[in-house]
C-alpha cells in the first residue's frame, strides 16, 4: 500500500515568484511541484496531495488566526493521509511550529514544516531538496511529531529558531539535540522523539492582545515599561533579559511595573536573549528580585515556544494561577524538567 501525504501550502518563499515589488506568494503551486517532481525520481516518493491556504501569506503577516487554519487543516484531514507537510514561509516558520506542538498534542503521524530561503520557481533553489527531504521523512518515517525541516536538519519545531537571514541552514535549536541529520543518509535519533500518548487535539480562539514581549536593554525606561505592561488587553509578558536571567535591579521604575503587573495578574515569563542559555534566576543578586516579585522562569526554551505556550495555555481559559503553576512544566517537549 503507497503512503499517501498531504501538503499544506500557506505562502511564503518556497513559492513565491518575482514581481515589480518583490518576491509575492504565488497560486498555483501544486502544478509548479508536480513539474519539478517529473524530473525527480518520483517513483520513489509517496503519493501526495496539496491545500492551498486563500488567501496565501507571506510568513511576515502571520497572524495568530492562521495557527488555527493550519491546525484544522490537519485535524480534519487526519485520517486519510500517512503524514503532512506544511510549506512555510521562514519568518515566522518556528512560532508556526511551536504552536502547532500544543495544538496537537499527542500526534502519532509526522507533521513536518518546511520552505526554503530560495524560490522553487528560481533554477538555483534549495527548495527541491527540503521538499522531497521532507516528503520521504514523513511519509517512510517515525517522525510522529511536529518538526521542522531544512538544509539536512531535522529539529523539534518548539525547539527551533530562525538563526540566519540568508544562510541556506537557516533554522537550528541550541538548546536541543537535532532529530536527525540528513545528508547521504538518513540518520534518526529516534530516542529523542516524544514517545505516544494519546491525541489531545484543541484548535482555539486566540487573543492577539493577550501576548507582548519586553526586551531588555540598557538604559530602559520604566515608564515604557509600564506602558506596555498596562496595555489594553494584555494577559502575559516575556521579559527578554540578560545571560542567564539578568536584568539591572537598581532600576527601580521597572522593577515596581514588573511587580504592579505580577499583583494585577499579568504572567511574567523569563527567557534569555541569548540564543544558547538557560535561565538561572537568583544566581546573581541582580536577578533575585525577579524571585521576589515572582517571574517565572522559562528555562531554556525558545522565543517562539515560550510566546506560543502562553498563548495556547490562555486560549484554553486557565485561571492566573494555574498558568503560573503549568507554564514551566513540559507538555510536549518543549521544556527540560528533569
Amino acid at each position: 500500500m503507497s503512503q499517501n501525504v498531504l501538503l499544506i501550502y500557506t505562502g511564503g518563499t518556497i513559492g513565491m515568484q518575482a514581481s515589480d515589488k518583490g518576491y509575492v506568494p504565488m497560486s498555483g503551486f501544486e502544478d509548479v511541484i508536480r513539474s519539478r517532481l517529473a524530473h525527480s525520481h518520483h517513483s520513489a516518493l509517496p503519493d501526495f496531495e496539496m491545500i492551498e491556504l486563500n488567501p496565501l501569506i507571506d510568513s511576515a503577516n502571520l497572524e495568530p488566526s492562521h495557527w488555527n487554519k493550519i491546525a484544522d487543516l490537519i485535524i480534519q484531514n487526519y485520517q486519510q493521509y500517512d503524514g503532512f507537510i506544511v510549506l512555510h514561509g521562514t519568518d515566522t516558520m518556528a512560532y508556526s511550529a511551536s504552536m502547532l506542538s500544543f495544538m496537537l498534542q499527542g500526534i502519532n503521524k509526522p507533521v513536518i514544516f518546511t520552505g526554503s530561503q530560495i524560490p522553487l520557481s528560481e533554477l538555483r533553489n534549495d527548495a527541491l531538496d527540503n521538499l522531497i527531504t521532507s516528503m520521504i521523512l514523513a511519509a517512510f518515517h517515525p517522525v510522529n511529531e511536529i518538526s521542522i525541516y531544512f538544509s539536512g536538519r531535522l529539529l523539534r519545531g518548539n525547539r527551533a529558531s530562525k538563526v540566519k537571514a540568508t544562510g541556506l541552514d537557516a533554522f537550528d535549536s541550541p538548546n536541543f539535540p537535532w532529530l536527525g541529520q540528513i545528508g547521504l543518509h538518513i540518520e534518526l535519533h529516534n530516542r529523542l522523539f516524544i514517545p505516544s500518548e494519546k491525541e489531545n487535539f484543541i484548535s482555539p480562539t486566540f487573543d492577539p492582545n493577550a501576548v507582548s514581549i519586553l526586551p531588555i536593554y540598557p538604559g530602559i525606561c520604566g515608564q515604557l515599561a509600564s506602558s506596555i505592561l498596562e496595555s489594553e488587553g494584555l494577559k502575559a509578558i516575556i521579559l527578554r533579559s540578560y545571560g542567564v536571567g539578568n536584568l539591572p535591579d537598581n532600576n527601580k521604575a521597572l522593577l515596581s511595573a514588573l511587580r504592579k503587573a505580577h499583583e494585577n495578574g499579568i504572567v511574567i515569563i523569563n527567557i534569555s536573549q541569548c540564543l544558547q542559555a538557560d535561565i538561572l534566576q537568583g544566581q546573581y543578586a541582580c536577578s533575585e528580585a525577579l524571585n521576589e516579585i515572582g517571574v517565572i522562569s522559562g528555562g531554556e526554551m525558545t522565543l517562539e515556544a515560550a510566546f506560543c505556550k502562553l498563548h495556547y495555555l490562555l486560549a484554553n481559559k486557565l485561571s492566573v494561577d494555574d498558568i503560573r503553576k503549568q507554564f514551566p512544566n513540559s507538555l510536549c517537549g518543549e521544556i527540560d524538567t528533569d
